[in-house]
C-alpha cells in the first residue's frame, strides 16, 4: 500500500519540486492550493503546474479567516502588514485538515531554509509546524537534510538520503534540480506577498488606525487609485484611468460618488460620513486631477444613494494640501 502525502501547492518552481520529489521516492502526492484573495487567484497557472505532475489539487478559498488573521495576527507582521507565520499556520491547518480527510500520512511544503526572512528561519519552521498541530508530520523536502528527522524518515515512507540540503536565496539549486528531474515549465518568481507593498501597507495601516475593517472589498479598494485622508473620519480614492474609474463605480453604494461635471476627469469615491468641508476638499482634489484644472469655472457635483449636491467655481487643490492628505 502506497504511502500518501498532501502537499501545499503555490503552482511554483519550490512547490513542484518538493511534490516531484516525493513522487519519485513512491509517494502518492495530493496538493492543496489555499486561495487567500479571490481576486488575485491565477486559478490556470495553480492548475497547469497539478497537471505537469500527474497530481490532484483542491483550491480551496480561506479569504475570509485569512482577512481575520491579517486584522489580528498573533505572531505579528512582516516588513509590511504581512502576517506571514499566521497565514503559514492557517495554511498548514488545512493541510492537516486535508491529510485526515483523504487518510494521507504526513503534509510537505516547498519551503527552503533561509529563503524569506520572517517564516523561513528555523525557528520559524519550528513554530509552524508546531502551531499548525503538524508536530513531526510536516516533511520540507528540499531543506530536509538540514533540518530534524521527521516521522515521514524515522518511519521509512520516505528516504532522507533522497532529499536535499537547500538553503538561501538562490534559486541556482532549484533550477539545477529541475531540468535533472526534467521540469521545465515554472513561473518566474514572484514579487512576493502583496501585503509587503509600502503603499498598500500604508494605506491599510491607515484604516486600521482609523478604526476600518479589512475585508475582501477593502482588499480590492485599496489596491487601486490614489487615496487621501481629507480628515480624521474621511478618505477619497481617486481612479486614475477609465478601468479604474469603473471599477469605483461598482463600489459606489453607500459611498459618495465626486466628479467633475463639464471636463474629462476621475471618478472620486468618498468613504466615511464627510462633512460639507469634506466634499468641498473632494471636490477640489477631483477638479485637481481633471482636465478643468486650469479653469475658474469647474462645476463639482456629488451623490450618494440618491441624495445629490455640488459647488461652482471648485478651485484644484494645491500640491501642499495633496501632500498632506496623500496615503
Amino acid at each position: 500500500m502506497s504511502v500518501k502525502a498532501v502537499g501545499l501547492f503555490s503552482g511554483g518552481l519550490d512547490s513542484q519540486l518538493a511534490a516531484r520529489v516525493l513522487q519519485l521516492q513512491g509517494v502518492e502526492v495530493e496538493l492543496l492550493h489555499c486561495i487567500t484573495d479571490p481576486e488575485r487567484f491565477e486559478g490556470a497557472r495553480v492548475e497547469e503546474g497539478a497537471s505537469r505532475l500527474g497530481a490532484p489539487l483542491r483550491a480551496l478559498d480561506v479569504s475570509e479567516e485569512f482577512f481575520e488573521v491579517v486584522r489580528s495576527p498573533r505572531f505579528g507582521y512582516g516588513s509590511g502588514m504581512n502576517p506571514c507565520l499566521d497565514c503559514r499556520i492557517l495554511m498548514l491547518r488545512k493541510a492537516k485538515a486535508l491529510m485526515e480527510e483523504a487518510g494521507a500520512r504526513f503534509v510537505f511544503t516547498g519551503e527552503v531554509l533561509g529563503q524569506r526572512p520572517m517564516s523561513q528561519h528555523r525557528g520559524a519552521l519550528r513554530l509552524v509546524e508546531r502551531e499548525s498541530g503538524l508536530d513531526g508530520l510536516l516533511l520540507r523536502p528540499l531543506s530536509a537534510k538540514l533540518l530534524p528527522p521527521t516521522t515521514p524518515e524515522l518511519e521509512g515512507w520516505v528516504d532522507r538520503e533522497g532529499l536535499y540540503d537547500f538553503s538561501g536565496r538562490s534559486r541556482k539549486p532549484q533550477m539545477a534540480l529541475a531540468k535533472e528531474l526534467g521540469i521545465s515549465e515554472y513561473p518566474s518568481p514572484a514579487g512576493g506577498c502583496w501585503l509587503t507593498d509600502r503603499t498598500f501597507s500604508a494605506r491599510l495601516r491607515d484604516l486600521f488606525g482609523h478604526g476600518g475593517c479589512f475585508t475582501r472589498e477593502q482588499a480590492v479598494l485599496l489596491r487601486v487609485g490614489r487615496h487621501f485622508r481629507l480628515s480624521e473620519g474621511v478618505k477619497t480614492i481617486v481612479g486614475r484611468n477609465r478601468d479604474e474609474n469603473a471599477l469605483l463605480l461598482e463600489h459606489r453604494e453607500g459611498r459618495w460618488v465626486v466628479q467633475v461635471m463639464d471636463y474629462p476627469g476621475p471618478v472620486v469615491l468618498v468613504e466615511g460620513e464627510p462633512s460639507e468641508e469634506d466634499l468641498l476638499r473632494a471636490a477640489s482634489v477631483a477638479v485637481r486631477y481633471s482636465d478643468g484644472r486650469d479653469r475658474e469655472d469647474v462645476r463639482v457635483r456629488w451623490e450618494r444613494d440618491g441624495e445629490e449636491g455640488g459647488a461652482e467655481g471648485v478651485c484644484p487643490a494645491d500640491e501642499e494640501e495633496l501632500s498632506r492628505w496623500r496615503l
